[in-house]
């Protein structure tokens, strides 16, 4: 079974600045797509970001577009979200997701998820 497990969380002031990190255990990510949720207390679950670890397309929410980076390392192994100008909106657990099928905006097509990572951003 696959093992996501997300990293770099914290309290950070409005303006700031964050790097989450996602590593996945075995191999590489291949030819699956992975991406980042967010889900803030009494919400659904939100499509925030995504790549391809083949073509390093990349996907993301209307709401974090020109702020938040995705990317992945060289070996495929590990899938950054870079979050700049952050925002109280922002504030959620940050969820990294292996994307199985379809589309990347929806998360039931995602078969594995790490347990998430608490991000808070104050004003």
């Amino acid at each position: 079974q696959v093992q996501l497990v997300e990293s770099g969380g914290g309290l950070v002031q409005a303006g700031g600045s964050l790097r989450l990190s996602c590593t996945a255990s075995g191999r590489p990510f291949g030819s699956y797509r992975m991406g980042w949720f967010r889900q803030a207390p009494g919400k659904e679950r939100q499509f925030v970001a995504a790549i391809s670890a083949l073509s390093d397309a990349t996907y993301y929410d209307d709401s974090v577009k020109g702020r938040f980076t995705i990317s992945s390392d060289n070996a495929k192994t590990t899938v950054y979200l870079q979050m700049n100008s952050l925002k109280p909106e922002d504030t959620a657990v940050y969820y990294c997701g292996r994307h199985r099928s379809s589309s990347v905006y929806y998360e039931t097509n995602y078969d594995f998820w790490g347990q998430g990572t608490q991000v808070t951003v104050s004003s």
